[in-house]
């Protein structure tokens, strides 16, 4: 089928939904929501059978989904409606959630009913949900509705209005830490809640005590603030009416006692655990972004875990991401954007090359959540990179302003994939699954449809390294002087960062202006012809040729 997804922006669902429906042999072309005019024009030139709205925000014109088949993905079970679904799922605490694919009609969310999946819910935040369960009953949902013939009706219940912020407001002295936890993931990425000058984000139990909605500690990003019965640790706030999302720490500095992150009390970003002959290193930074002082303490971690007497080290990433690389929204923080781009990349390489130098322990980059820019080539560092089958990687930099990009691409690519693979990956711009990314050579093995099977193969696969470790370990030693006999890492390390200091301190501003609209969220002005095929002249060449 040719199906245009109409979308508010290309996020984690829209990027899957995109991949999925490509592999599965449908004729797939993107228009971002920006205007009516702009809609009906991508309608005309695509001529889809179908228009699926994995991600929107206003209605569709009337003269569009009156003409079209035109599927609404809406985070709700059957008979809900409303912008606010997810949210108020997790607000009322529950149990069961779900995804309906609706068909457009004049009324909001009140259309024929042609797919639906429900779902176990999970304590964790609306974020985490809608890229994980969300996602897949979506998928689901989705393929159902393609396949039918046509819709079926069902009843429909009031709309539910939109959450305020008064419904998410916390009251610190009369809310436990549960309540608290809640309402901050119901509010986790859009809107997020408002608490007096910030909204919070990023929410976690901690096991301290104090006076009720007083600060009472800070760990490392976070700050600790007391609830009626316990306290929560707020890992990232954003200042109201302007700004964006940062660590709590670097927007408040409390007179409080502070805790040491690899204290028992403290806020854990990073841990570390063994079973057997294998190690487990996680670090579950937020949205996967990683500054430069996170990637030192990660490498400090990995360094200590290459003393342990283990044999295979499982880098697992975070809950929600792998890692997406160096840290824009501190970047654009810090007094000198370029310096401190310096810094992260720099450290990026720093971890990176450890990994590559490993020669004490087989390496494992355990991918059980998506990954991108550097995360990608970060994991590909290791000796195996295993990927769950849901995950979406977008291994390119250039959509940020063209950046060239480092963590020893220009090495690890041509090593694993072959040069034609290595060049295809770093000209695109288009996110990949995992079939994918096995294909080309950035993954060694995808399986897992959940993140708990996936993490308990990773472990019998794990325990299967460490028993031929020899042998493995012999070939991998024997491979690392061969490489770096004819090309040292150092020199692969200086011709990547003499090309991205540039793009930092050069005459070329297009890497600041493109991280300046990501991080304060500018709206794009037209699709990428990347994304909309139906406005590629080439494209448009190539399908009249071949008519």
């Amino acid at each position: 089928m040719r199906i245009l997804l109409l979308i508010h922006g290309f996020n984690a669902l829209s990027q899957r939904v995109f991949v999925e429906l490509q592999a599965a042999g449908h004729e797939v072309s993107i228009e971002f929501d920006i205007n009516d005019d702009l809609t009906r024009e991508a309608v005309a030139l695509f001529a889809p059978d179908v228009i699926l709205c994995p991600y929107l925000k206003r209605a569709i014109p009337d003269d569009i989904w009156q003409n079209y088949l035109c599927l609404i993905v809406h985070p709700g079970v059957v008979g809900d409606r409303g912008p606010s679904a997810l949210d108020w799922a997790i607000l009322r605490n529950e149990p069961r959630w779900g995804v309906t694919v609706l068909q457009a009609v004049a009324k909001m969310d009140a259309g024929p009913v042609w797919a639906a999946r429900e779902f176990d819910m999970r304590a964790a935040t609306k974020s985490s949900l809608y890229r994980r369960e969300v996602a897949d009953a979506a998928l689901a949902a989705i393929f159902e509705a393609l396949d039918r013939a046509e819709g079926v009706a069902e009843p429909l219940q009031p709309m539910l209005p939109s959450v305020k912020q008064a419904d998410r407001a916390i009251d610190w002295a009369q809310d436990n830490t549960e309540t608290v936890l809640r309402k901050v993931r119901a509010s986790d990425g859009v809107p997020g809640l408002r608490d007096g000058d910030f909204y919070l984000y990023d929410a976690h139990e901690a096991f301290l005590q104090g006076k009720a909605g007083e600060i009472i500690a800070t760990s490392g990003p976070a700050i600790c603030r007391a609830t009626a019965d316990g306290a929560v640790w707020i890992g990232h706030m954003r200042a109201a009416g302007a700004g964006f999302k940062l660590p709590a720490t670097m927007l408040v500095q409390p007179d409080v006692p502070k805790i040491a992150l690899d204290s028992e009390e403290g806020y854990h970003e990073v841990s570390y655990r063994e079973v057997g002959d294998v190690g487990f290193l996680r670090f579950n930074f937020y949205n996967g972004a990683m500054a430069t002082a996170q990637i030192k303490r990660l490498l400090a971690a990995y360094l200590v875990a290459c003393t342990r007497p283990t044999k295979v080290i499982v880098l697992e990433g975070g809950d929600d991401f792998w890692s997406n690389g160096i840290h824009l929204n501190i970047i654009e923080a810090n007094a000198s954007p370029a310096d401190e781009s310096w810094r992260n990349i720099n450290a990026m390489d720093d971890l990176s090359e450890a990994i590559i130098r490993t020669g004490t322990h087989l390496t494992v980059a355990a991918i059980g959540a998506n990954a991108g820019a550097g995360g990608v080539f970060l994991a590909r560092a290791c000796d195996r990179v295993w990927l769950i089958k849901t995950a979406i990687l977008n291994p390119h930099y250039k959509d940020m302003g063209n950046l060239y990009g480092s963590e020893f691409w220009t090495y690890l690519l041509p090593r694993y994939c072959g040069e034609a693979n290595a060049t295809r990956i770093a000209v695109q711009r288009l996110p990949m699954g995992a079939d994918e990314a096995a294909e080309l050579g950035l993954a060694d093995a995808t399986f897992g449809e959940t993140r708990a099977g996936f993490d308990a193969e990773t472990g019998t696969r794990a325990d299967a390294l460490a028993e031929d470790f020899s042998t493995l370990m012999a070939a991998k030693q024997a491979r690392r002087s061969a490489d770096e006999a004819q090309k040292p890492l150092a020199q692969y390390r200086a011709e990547e960062l003499a090309r991205m200091k540039r793009n930092f301190y050069g005459f070329d501003p297009s890497y600041h202006i493109a991280r300046y609209n990501f991080v304060h969220k500018i709206c794009k002005s037209r699709t990428p012809v990347t994304l909309a095929r139906h406005r590629d002249k080439r494209s448009c060449l190539t399908q009249r040729n071949a008519s």
